[in-house]
């Protein structure tokens, strides 16, 4: 259609929120659907969480706030990074959005030139080379397979930098594969990055307190100091608070970045909600005690479903050490005939067909850049994960 942008035939609709609106479509047409698809917790926004906002509405904190974030909120975010990342920084080097997507858009956006060049380790969050095409950059993935960990390696960085390098984005624990990298790996990967001043570091750590088995996190300007001038440091309430819906991301980073992608900001949205600001004042301030609650269950699912999805046929899957996704190999499903007599040429057919025959929805791979593979979210109850599980298994038991 002509009467469209010519941007919109560089980017290719959300493939994780494609599999939740059609097992949503599918439920509400009387199918018994189970949804593996969407990164959302199914525990509810704690209750000191939810009276904060309705204070704030009862207050009448509702009005317009300045548009990269309240004061108090700005305070607190610098407080969390303070006290867990050892990272300091001041109201002018952060910035709050409607949801970390809106952190990552509005820097890509604030920076990328024609030519410009992002380096994305694969798998990959289905969004970042979407919006690298969105800001006319040009994405550069790097294949990490399960037998580096789902990994990049320092060598194989290295390799992928050129002139036209502006950034990395690194995401530990990682949508879609729940791998995270150690303090020690982090440091071989920033060691490179050091030798390279025009290369920035995009960190993505919104999973940062869902990790596992005594896993230590770190983020890389913790990590190096020496790149604190060139990393942004982006994370938010949705995951580990349970508040996706309240859509707050943040970020520390440069003053000088942070306001370039305030300015985007305020002609696009303008402020977050007034709200879900003063709400996630109250998350990063008030007890975290449920934290270690939640991952206690998601530990317990993540181990359940390693182990079911690998007494599946044709399938392998890995142990993550974050996150709440497993990314099985579905290589050994490939060539085979699926009960309806359509044979599994690829991930995609994969994904399918087990949504057609036994209600299941989870993503494809090669939406994530890594192939043939899928993504389960196991944020979700514990007896249906447990029956997804079975049905995945005799979805690949009848394989011929």
């Amino acid at each position: 259609m002509p009467f469209l942008s010519a941007a919109l035939a560089r980017v290719k609709p959300s493939a994780t929120i494609a599999v939740t609106d059609k097992a949503r479509a599918l439920k509400a047409a009387g199918r018994n659907v189970i949804g593996l698809g969407a990164g959302e917790p199914d525990f509810d926004t704690p209750a000191n969480i939810k009276l904060a906002a309705i204070r704030a509405i009862e207050a009448g904190k509702t009005k317009y706030t300045d548009v990269g974030g309240i004061p108090e909120l700005k305070e607190a975010i610098a407080a969390k990074f303070l006290r867990e990342n050892g990272l300091t920084y001041k109201a002018n080097q952060i910035i709050v959005s409607t949801g970390g997507k809106q952190v990552l858009y509005n820097a890509l956006m604030a920076t990328i030139n024609p030519g410009d060049e992002v380096i994305i380790p694969a798998p990959y969050w289905v969004s970042y080379p979407e919006m690298v095409a969105l800001a006319g950059g040009e994405s550069v993935p790097i294949v990490c397979t399960a037998a580096n960990g789902f990994k990049l390696s320092p060598a194989d960085l290295e390799k992928a930098i050129t002139p036209k390098t502006k950034w990395i984005i690194l995401c530990s624990p990682s949508n879609p594969t729940g791998a995270a990298y150690t303090r020690a790996q982090l440091k071989a990967i920033t060691d490179v990055l050091v030798k390279y001043p025009h290369v920035w570091v995009m960190t993505d750590d919104m999973y940062e307190h869902l990790v596992y088995d005594d896993f230590v996190f770190a983020t890389p300007a913790q990590v190096e100091p020496k790149l604190y001038d060139r990393t942004l440091t982006v994370n938010g309430v949705s995951k580990a608070y349970c508040m996706t819906g309240w859509r707050i991301g943040y970020a520390g980073g440069p003053a000088e970045l942070i306001k370039a992608m305030a300015t985007i900001q305020s002609q696009s949205t303008s402020n977050p909600s007034s709200i879900a600001q003063w709400a996630s004042v109250e998350a990063l301030n008030g007890p975290q005690d449920f934290i270690p609650a939640h991952n206690k269950v998601f530990k317990e699912r993540r181990d359940l479903v390693v182990a079911m999805l690998n007494q599946a046929k044709g399938l392998e899957c890995p142990r993550p050490e974050g996150a709440f996704y497993v990314y099985p190999s579905c290589a050994g499903t490939i060539g085979k005939t699926s009960p309806s007599g359509k044979v599994i040429a690829n991930d995609e057919d994969f994904v399918t067909e087990l949504l057609e025959s036994e209600g299941v929805a989870v993503v494809q791979g090669s939406a994530f850049g890594l192939g043939p593979a899928f993504r389960v979210s196991y944020a979700t109850k514990t007896s249906d994960l447990e029956d997804a599980c079975k049905r995945i298994q005799r979805f690949c038991g009848n394989l011929r």
